[in-house]
């Protein structure tokens, strides 16, 4: 099981401003624990942040925590979504995991905790797929 004691938060640089971040984690990997087959998806954190912020290496490694651990995926999004809630005490989070399919079925989970401000105002594509920057759009020109 991942361990939310792998979370490491920093300190918010404008706790007095309501705004939301955003982070993506593809590819995202877990075992089905009826086939223990791997199922392969990809993970949507957004959130606004209240007095603390989620560390980027050691959400990674609570992410690839659940590499080998038999779980639905209702279930690891669920838990997902309450071990960084707790630590980073937001405002409003949402959890999206995306899966790929398995037998023609595509599935989606998605959670939210605590009330988005009125004062987010921005619209979020929903439906955009989380795409994975191919390696070209990463090295810059002329190399």
């Amino acid at each position: 099981m991942a361990d939310p004691s792998l979370l490491e938060c920093f300190e918010n640089p404008c706790p007095q401003r309501e705004y939301v971040i955003e982070h993506h984690a593809d590819p995202f990997t877990i075992v089905c624990p009826k086939t223990g087959h791997p199922d392969f998806g990809s993970v949507l954190l957004r959130y606004v942040p209240h007095q603390l912020c989620v560390e980027l290496k050691s959400l990674k490694l609570y992410l690839q925590a659940y590499r080998n651990e038999g779980i639905f995926y209702e279930a690891v999004t669920n838990r997902i979504a309450e071990d960084l809630y707790r630590v980073t005490e937001s405002r409003w989070l949402m959890i999206e995991t995306r899966w790929a399919g398995r037998g023609g079925i595509q599935s989606t989970i998605r959670v939210e905790m605590g009330h988005m401000p009125e004062q987010v105002t921005e619209e979020f594509d929903d439906d955009a797929p989380l795409e994975r920057p191919s390696d070209d759009d990463r090295v810059p020109p002329g190399y």
